[in-house]
């Protein structure tokens, strides 16, 4: 077969797996920059024994295999009489793993402004939870988009392991295409070309997002 006639052929379904990745990329990086920000004000502010919680699930989480801990949701709870869908266990894994790093990137910002801010709001009457949430978090999260930009992107391209598991994302759609029409080379190539323009499209909207939420007075040379 020709590559154009592989491409009519495969395109179709391709797509289809492409809603899906989409999907499943997008849960991940919100929900996880949810979860994220409240583990990682947790550890930063919270008592020792929830800030000590905090940490050990941020770093077992990062310090295990992505597809370890999708194997450990898929194959091991049933076990224990706990059964997720193929979809369910890529989006639980998924956020989960996002949350952890995100939590990291978060607290990497949050140490970046400087202290005399919280000192001040103090010292103005406002709690620390007040701090945290109106002074604190908004200028975090700002400074964070870089960061949050690669993990966005990483997360489009890690769902591609979702298909071990039998989650219908695009990697998962071109193995069955490949294995139905036997062009592997051609088709694992047209959905190389698919996520790079996907990730090409991206970068470019994290980057215009980036320079629309700049905080003035933070680039140098900014006048």
């Amino acid at each position: 077969m020709s590559f154009a006639e592989v491409f009519v052929q495969a395109i179709p379904k391709l797509l289809n797996g492409l809603i899906v990745t989409f999907y499943m990329t997008a849960f991940a990086a919100i929900f996880g920059l949810l979860f994220g920000t409240l583990l990682c004000v947790w550890r930063v502010y919270a008592n020792k024994v929830v800030s000590f919680l905090s940490a050990t699930f941020i770093e077992l989480i990062r310090g295990t295999p992505m597809l370890v801990q999708l194997f450990i949701l898929y194959y091991g709870l049933p076990v224990y009489g706990i059964r997720f869908s193929p979809l369910v266990a890529a989006l639980i894994g998924f956020t989960m793993n996002s949350a952890a790093y995100q939590a990291e990137y978060i607290r990497g910002a949050i140490q970046s402004i400087g202290s005399g801010q919280m000192r001040a709001a103090l010292s103005i009457g406002m709690s620390k939870w007040q701090a945290v949430r109106l002074i604190i978090l908004p200028q975090a999260l700002r400074r964070v988009i870089p960061a949050w930009t690669n993990e966005f992107i990483y997360l489009l391209k890690y769902t591609s392991m979702a298909y071990i598991i039998g989650a219908p994302e695009m990697m998962a759609q071109a193995k069955f295409i490949a294995s139905r029409n036997f062009e592997f080379f051609k088709v694992y190539l047209i959905t190389a070309l698919i996520y790079l323009t996907v990730v090409w499209i991206s970068s470019f909207f994290f980057a215009w997002l980036e320079r629309k939420l700049r905080i003035p007075g933070t680039v140098v040379g900014e006048r």
